[in-house]
């Protein structure tokens, strides 16, 4: 992982309220660049993820779904059989915040095995 990407996973997502300034076309091309597979669709970032079975998609939601717990920013998911696709924007802004990018970052780190305290801790069981 990036030096970039370590320093968004360590970041926690701040209450975003409608005054908030979205972020510039620059950020948000620079958060992109560290975020493989991730793209901007219109004010929100998106990625499919694939697994191997059932099982293993309906993990990966639930502990999607603890990371958006715990930071209070939630995607929007669409699930099917080996599948998952994963929506972030702030929608009090109606536009990307930091917070999509740090959330991003989180399921990145899932998926690498990547402690989610920081990019040089312990990593977690692989789910692929």
């Amino acid at each position: 992982m990036t030096e970039h990407v370590c320093d968004l996973i360590s970041k926690s997502c701040k209450p975003c309220e409608g005054g908030t300034s979205p972020l510039d076309d620059e950020h948000v091309r620079r958060y992109l660049d560290d975020l493989s597979g991730w793209v901007v669709d219109e004010n929100s970032i998106f990625k499919k993820f694939e697994f191997k079975n059932y099982y293993q998609t309906i993990s990966f939601v639930n502990a999607v779904a603890w990371i958006a717990h715990k930071e209070n920013h939630h995607p929007d998911m669409e699930v099917s059989y080996r599948a998952c696709n994963i929506r972030y924007s702030t929608h009090a802004i109606n536009a990307l915040s930091e917070n999509d990018f740090i959330c991003a970052a989180k399921v990145e780190a899932l998926i690498s095995g990547t402690n989610l305290s920081g990019c040089n801790s312990p990593k977690l069981a692989s789910m692929n």
